[in-house]
C-alpha cells in the first residue's frame, strides 16, 4: 500500500505512509496513529521491516523505521498529508514516481525482488 505525498518533502511522489513519533509515543503507537491519519486504515503493527536515514530540509537527517502491519479495520482513503492512497502490485510500484531510495530500501529488506 502506498500514498502519494500531498506536502513536502516529496510532494507528488509515492511512498509508504509514515510520519513523526510524537513525544511520549512509542513506535507501535505511531504506526497505528499515522496509518489511521494517512490512510483511514486501522492496523496491528508488526515487526520492524527496516531502517534508513534520509536527508531533510536545512541539513536535517530523518531516521526512518518502517514496520510491517496487518489491516484490522477501516476503509482505505487518502487523509492528512496524503493526496492519494492505494494498494499496488510490485510491478505497479516500480512504474510510479517514488520517493528517492524507496525501491532500494524495500529490496535490501527483502520486501521486493531485485
Amino acid at each position: 500500500m502506498l500514498v502519494r505525498r500531498g506536502r513536502p518533502p516529496g510532494e507528488g511522489l509515492w511512498s509508504v505512509p509514515g510520519g513523526r513519533v510524537e513525544p511520549g509515543e512509542d513506535d507501535a503507537a505511531a504506526v497505528v496513529r499515522e496509518l489511521r491519519e494517512e490512510t483511514g486504515l486501522d492496523v496491528a503493527p508488526g515487526a520492524l521491516a527496516g531502517s534508513v536515514d534520509r536527508p531533510g530540509p536545512g541539513g536535517a537527517v530523518y531516521e526512518i523505521h518502517d514496520y510491517e502491519a496487518r489491516v484490522v479495520g477501516g476503509v482505505l482513503h487518502a487523509g492528512d498529508d496524503a493526496a492519494e492512497a492505494r494498494w499496488v502490485t510490485e510491478a505497479e510500484l516500480r512504474e510510479l514516481p517514488l520517493t528517492e531510495g524507496l525501491v532500494e530500501a524495500l529490496e535490501s529488506w527483502g520486501l521486493l525482488g531485485p
